[in-house]
């Protein structure tokens, strides 16, 4: 999430660039009068710049999206079948998960994948049993230990979000928010109240479905985060 890609993730928008994204992924209906759109279609439309490549950490659905495709070209497989043949079904998920698509079959990487709480912590326990369920390997260990050391505190501190997390000393990787540390917090985070929380040295994995009416709910966020860190502290 540090390409400097103009896009404006603003969730409560009416108009402009992410109400096309929502309506090319098949999330918004298609007004009168306009054209029938796909994700492939509008990824060529983001063309304009807002800053640098690799420079500060800027929030971009698409981004996503894109690499999803990408994967899909490479494996000349769709994305779903690799998640299900790679992850899913490896690591012992109890549910089948569902993604949605577009128009034209592409899938929404960024935020369409729908799966049980209880299956959604099966991939947090995966990672604090260090990628493996039992002897086989699902996770690959370079993935892992890239995760935590490697991102940038700078490019976080002068992104989007840094004022969600207080004064958190965090950084974003591998798709993936990290609070800095001896015991690193590893957690995705979705809009409205969606968390999956892992902490590897403590063995301790949180996963959290929520409803909230704010995509993004600043004020619960660092509740959501206070009650981690009680729940951390109460286990050491």
């Amino acid at each position: 999430m540090r390409a400097g890609v103009h896009f404006d993730e603003d969730y409560l928008a009416t108009s402009g660039p992410i109400v096309d994204y929502r309506k090319a992924s098949n999330w918004n209906p298609v007004d009168p009068g306009d054209v029938a759109s796909d994700l492939r279609s509008f990824f060529a439309r983001l063309t304009r710049a807002d800053g640098p490549h690799g420079g500060r950490f800027h929030y971009v659905s698409p981004n996503t999206d894109l690499m999803g495709w990408v994967i899909e070209r490479a494996a000349d497989r769709r994305y779903a079948d690799l998640l299900s043949a790679l992850l899913w079904r490896p690591m012992g998920a109890e549910h089948s998960a569902y993604i949605t698509v577009d128009r034209l079959g592409a899938p929404r990487c960024a935020g369409g994948v729908c799966a049980t709480v209880m299956d959604l912590a099966r991939v947090g326990q995966l990672m604090v049993q260090d990628g493996r369920r039992d002897e086989a390997r699902i996770i690959p260990k370079e993935w892992l230990d890239d995760v935590v050391p490697n991102g940038s505190p700078e490019a976080w501190s002068s992104g989007d979000f840094a004022h969600l997390f207080g004064a958190m000393p965090m950084h974003y990787r591998d798709k993936w928010y990290v609070v800095r540390g001896e015991q690193p917090l590893v957690f995705g985070f979705g809009i409205h109240g969606q968390h999956l929380f892992v902490d590897r040295a403590n063995e301790l994995v949180i996963a959290k479905l929520s409803s909230q009416a704010a995509p993004i709910d600043e004020k619960r966020i660092l509740l959501t985060m206070d009650g981690v860190a009680a729940l951390r502290r109460h286990i050491v």
